[in-house]
C-alpha cells in the first residue's frame, strides 16, 4: 500500500471532522426534542392548577398556590374545582361550565376576587334552582361574601335591605372583598353586627 501523501491526509482529516459535527449536532437536536429527564406532559385541562370535579382527585399542587373552590346554584356542571390563585368569581362560573340558560349573572359580582375553601353560587331566574334564599329564611351554611345578593344578605341578624345594598355597594367599589372586616368600614355596621356578619359570612 502506498504511503498517503500530505494532500491526502489533509482531505481525510477534514471528512473526519465534518462526520464528527454532523453526528454532534444529531445527537444534541435528539436530546432537545425528547422530554427533559423527570418531565410531565400534562392532557388539556390537566395542568397543575386546573381543577376536578367533585369526586375527583384535589391534590395540592407543587407551588401550593391552587384555590379550591364549591361552585353551586346556575351553573352547567356544579362541583369542586381548583383554581389559580387571584382568580375571580367569573373565572370558577366558567370551570363550572359555563352559566346555565335560567342563571341570573346581574345577581353575583362576577369580578370580585376568590378565597381558598368559598363557595360560589349563581343564582337563578325566578329564585329556583340555586337561586338566592327568599327575605327571613336562613340559608343552610355560610354566605359568601364574594357572590352574595342582596336577599341573602337580608337574612341576616341586624342586616336591613339599605344595609346589605350598601354592603354590594362598597364591594362593587372596592372591586371584590377578601376579608370579613373590610365589612366594618360599611355604613350602618356596628359591632354587634359585624359578630353576626361573621357568624353568617365566608371570605
Amino acid at each position: 500500500m502506498l504511503p498517503l501523501s500530505r494532500t491526502q491526509l489533509l482531505v481525510y482529516g477534514a471528512v473526519a471532522i465534518a462526520v464528527l459535527l454532523v453526528g454532534a449536532r444529531w445527537v444534541r437536536g435528539a436530546q432537545e426534542r425528547g422530554s427533559e429527564p423527570g418531565g410531565i406532559a400534562y392532557a388539556a385541562g390537566d395542568e397543575p392548577g386546573a381543577g376536578s370535579a367533585a369526586g375527583g382527585s384535589l391534590t395540592a399542587s407543587a407551588s401550593g398556590e391552587d384555590l379550591v373552590i364549591h361552585v353551586a346554584g346556575a351553573v352547567r356542571d356544579p362541583g369542586v374545582y381548583r383554581l389559580p390563585e387571584g382568580s375571580r368569581v367569573t373565572d370558577a362560573v366558567e370551570r363550572a361550565g359555563g352559566p346555565g340558560p335560567r342563571a341570573a349573572l346581574d345577581a353575583i359580582n362576577l369580578a370580585a376576587s376568590l378565597a381558598d375553601g368559598q363557595q360560589v353560587v349563581l343564582p337563578a331566574r325566578g329564585g329556583g334552582g340555586g337561586g338566592p334564599a327568599p327575605a327571613g329564611a336562613a340559608p343552610d351554611g355560610p354566605i359568601s361574601l364574594g357572590s352574595a345578593t342582596l336577599e341573602q344578605l337580608d337574612t341576616i341578624e341586624g342586616i336591613g335591605p339599605v344595609t346589605a345594598q350598601n354592603i354590594l355597594d362598597f364591594r362593587d367599589e372596592r372591586g371584590g372583598l377578601s376579608s370579613i372586616e373590610e365589612l366594618d368600614e360599611v355604613s350602618g355596621i356596628g359591632p354587634a353586627t359585624m359578630e353576626a356578619l361573621r357568624d353568617r359570612l365566608q371570605p
